[in-house]
C-alpha cells in the first residue's frame, strides 16, 4: 500500500514534468521570434520562470517518491500550491493587459491598419515609454523587421528587382510589425513607389496624423518612431501572449488535478506509515505465543 502511494506520487510528478514542457516551449517560441519579441525579452521571460519552476519542483516531488522522504514530499506540495497561485496570477494579468487593441480593416487592403490609440494599460505605458521605445525601435530595425517586405520579381534582362505593384501590394497580408512600422499609414494618402518608399500626395489629407510626418524614406529610419509601429508591436504581443495563454490554462487544470491527486497520496502514504509500528508489534508480540509450551 505504501509503495502504491509513493509511486502515485511519482507517476504524478511525471505528469507534471510533462506539464512543464509546454510551457518552457512556449516561452522559448516567444523568445525566437526576432521581429517583435525578441526585442521585448521581459515578456518571455515569466513564461520561462514558471515552466523552470515546475519543472525542478516535478523532480523534488519525483524523488521524494522514489527514495520516500517525507519531508521533501512535504515541501514538493508546499511549493506545488504556490505555483498554481502564481501561474493562475499570470494567466490574469495577461489577459488583463492584451484585452483590447485589435486591427483596423481598410477598404481594399487585405492588411489591416494600427493605431496606438486602440491599446490602454500597462503593456501600452510600458512600449510608449520613450527610453524603452529607443530600445525597441533599434533592436527591431537590427533584426531586419521590414526585411520581408521587398517581394518584388526580378527582371530577366537588367536582373534588378522589379517592386511589385501597387494593388498587389495592397492585397497583401502584413504582419502588425511590417504594417505598422514598414509604411506610413492608410489615412496619410502617400503614393507608393516600392514596398519601403512612398512619397507624399499633392495635398495634406491625413496629415492630422502625426505619424504622416515621422514616416522617413530612409530605409534605417522607415516608420520606427510612428505610433502605428508602437501599435504594430503591442498587437504582434497580444497575438503571441493569447496563443501562450491557451497553453499555460491548459497546463493550470492538469497541475491542479495533479495537486489534488499528489494531496491524497501522501495523506494516504502517511496514514498506512503512522499505522505500521502497530502491525509490526502486534506480529512481534503474537510470534512467542506459538512457540511456548
Amino acid at each position: 500500500m505504501l509503495r502504491g502511494s509513493t509511486g502515485l506520487i511519482g507517476v504524478v510528478n511525471f505528469i507534471t514534468f510533462l506539464g512543464s514542457i509546454p510551457i518552457l516551449a512556449g516561452g522559448i517560441w516567444l523568445g525566437s521570434r526576432a521581429n517583435n519579441t525578441d526585442c521585448l525579452r521581459f515578456l518571455q521571460w515569466p513564461i520561462i520562470i514558471i515552466g523552470l519552476t515546475i519543472f525542478v519542483v516535478s523532480l523534488m516531488g519525483f524523488a521524494g517518491a522514489c527514495y520516500r522522504i517525507s519531508w521533501l514530499l512535504r515541501l514538493y506540495l508546499f511549493v506545488m500550491f504556490f505555483v498554481i497561485v502564481a501561474l493562475v496570477g499570470f494567466i490574469i494579468f495577461a489577459y488583463s493587459v492584451t484585452d483590447r487593441g485589435h486591427g483596423q480593416v481598410i477598404m481594399d487592403r487585405g492588411y489591416y491598419e494600427y493605431q496606438l490609440s486602440d491599446y490602454s494599460g500597462w503593456l501600452k505605458d510600458r512600449v510608449s515609454d520613450p527610453n524603452y521605445w529607443a530600445k525597441i525601435s533599434a533592436c527591431l530595425h537590427d533584426a531586419g523587421a521590414c526585411k520581408g517586405m521587398a517581394q518584388g520579381m526580378r527582371d530577366p534582362v537588367t536582373g534588378m528587382r522589379v517592386p511589385e505593384s501597387v494593388a498587389t501590394f495592397n492585397q497583401r497580408h502584413l504582419s502588425p510589425i511590417e504594417s505598422g512600422c514598414c509604411k506610413p499609414p492608410t489615412s496619410c494618402g502617400f503614393t507608393y513607389v516600392n514596398e519601403t518608399y512612398w512619397t507624399p500626395g499633392a495635398g495634406t489629407v491625413g496629415y492630422a496624423d502625426p505619424d504622416c510626418t515621422k514616416w522617413n524614406n530612409d530605409q534605417q529610419l522607415l516608420c520606427y518612431q510612428c505610433d502605428s509601429c508602437k501599435a504594430g508591436v503591442l498587437a504582434s504581443i497580444r497575438h503571441s501572449w493569447r496563443k501562450v495563454s491557451v497553453i499555460n490554462v491548459v497546463v493550470l487544470i492538469v497541475l491542479v488535478i495533479v495537486y489534488v491527486v499528489g494531496c491524497a497520496a501522501f495523506r494516504n502514504s502517511r496514514k498506512i506509515e503512522n499505522d505500521e509500528p502497530f502491525g509490526v508489534n502486534r506480529m512481534t508480540k503474537a510470534r512467542p505465543s506459538r512457540i511456548q509450551f
